[in-house]
C-alpha cells in the first residue's frame, strides 16, 4: 500500500511539474508575441508619417527623387511584409533610406527651416526611439523565452508541446554602414 501511495505522489508530481513548465513556457511565449506586437505598433507609427515627411520634402528637394523613391519603396515594402522575421528585414532598410531623407534637410535651409518638417522629424526621432526601446524588451524575452525551452528539464516538455524559436530583432549589416549621400 506504502509504494502505491509514493507512486501516485512521483506521478501527481511530475504532471505538476509539467503543467507548471508548460504554463511557464506559454507565458513566456505571449510576452514574446506581445513584445513584437508593439514593435509592430510603433513601426507602423513610423510607417504613417513617412508619406507626410516625404510631400513636405518634395516640395523643397525635387531632384531628389531617386532618395524620396528610396523611401516610398522601403515603406511600401515594411507595410506588404506580414510575417516577422520578414518585417524585421524591410524594417532595417526603411531605417536606411530615413536616414538618408533626414540628411538632405542639411542640403535644403529652407526645409530644415519648415516647421511641418521640423514636426515631422521630431515626431519620427521619438518614434525611432520607441522602437529601439521595443526592440530591446522584445529580444530580451526572446532571450528569457529561448534559454526556457532550451534548457534541461523544461526542453522536454517544450519537445514535447512544440514550441519553437523566435527570431532575435537583429540589425542587418548593411544597416550598420553610415547612409552615404551625395549632393
Amino acid at each position: 500500500m506504502k509504494i502505491w501511495l509514493i507512486v501516485m505522489i512521483v506521478v501527481v508530481l511530475i504532471i505538476l511539474y509539467i503543467g507548471m513548465t508548460y504554463n511557464a513556457l506559454t507565458r513566456l511565449r505571449n510576452k514574446v508575441k506581445t513584445n513584437w506586437s508593439q514593435i509592430d505598433v510603433v513601426l507602423k507609427r513610423r510607417a504613417d508619417l513617412i508619406p507626410n515627411l516625404v510631400e513636405t520634402v518634395k516640395g523643397y528637394a525635387k531632384h531628389e527623387k531617386e532618395t524620396l523613391d528610396d523611401v516610398i519603396k522601403a515603406r511600401n515594402t515594411y507595410v506588404s511584409a506580414s510575417l516577422p522575421e520578414d518585417q524585421m528585414k524591410a524594417s532595417g532598410e526603411l531605417t536606411q533610406a530615413l536616414s538618408k531623407l533626414m540628411m538632405l534637410s542639411e542640403a535644403y535651409p529652407d526645409l530644415k527651416a519648415n516647421t511641418n518638417f521640423i514636426q515631422l522629424q521630431n515626431e519620427l526621432r521619438e518614434t525611432e526611439d520607441k522602437i529601439t526601446f521595443a526592440r530591446q524588451f522584445y529580444n530580451d524575452s526572446v532571450y528569457a523565452y529561448q534559454n526556457k525551452i532550451e534548457m534541461f528539464p523544461s526542453n522536454l516538455i517544450a519537445g514535447m508541446f512544440g514550441f519553437k524559436d523566435f527570431a532575435f530583432f537583429e540589425v542587418e549589416e548593411a544597416d550598420k554602414k553610415v547612409p552615404e549621400v551625395k549632393f
